[in-house]
């Protein structure tokens, strides 16, 4: 499971031109499913998220998480994070899991940021979206599950 992790000042999705989702400052989590993984995966790239430490604290220094925080999580899936573009100029995306099983493993990912206590609102699984947002910061973060 890969997944980019952004410190945003706020987030939303729309489709359509609809807003679907919004949070004010927080994380925005794009997450890409790969054939190898699993619930486990999930879990574990949740408790990771929701303690990753990239907030400042009262001296500047990034030692605050999201929960610390009181912050939320936006969660936007995305395949192409397992995109391999070693070769050619057409990335393969023969590690992405097929939509029917990385849905539940995406949907159990969101569901334990929720059970680490964090406040979760999340785009619309394999939807074409727009997605905005403003990176504090910049801080953008990847976490990979194998690495």
């Amino acid at each position: 499971m890969r997944v980019v992790v952004q410190r945003v000042a706020r987030a939303c999705v729309r489709i359509g031109g609809d807003e679907i989702s919004r949070i004010d400052e927080g994380l925005l989590a794009f997450v890409g499913v790969s054939v190898r993984d699993g619930i486990d995966a999930a879990r574990t790239m949740a408790v990771k998220v929701s303690k990753l430490r990239i907030f400042p604290d009262e001296a500047g220094v990034m030692n605050r998480s999201v929960r610390d925080l009181g912050g939320a999580v936006m969660a936007v899936s995305q395949f192409t994070l397992l995109g391999d573009a070693r070769k050619g100029n057409r990335p393969s995306y023969i590690d992405a899991a097929a939509g029917e099983a990385a849905h539940p493993i995406y949907a159990a990912f969101c569901d334990a940021l929720r059970g680490e206590g964090v406040s979760v609102s999340e785009g619309v699984f394999g939807a074409d979206m727009d997605v905005e947002l403003i990176n504090r910061g910049p801080v953008t973060i990847l976490l990979d599950s194998e690495a």
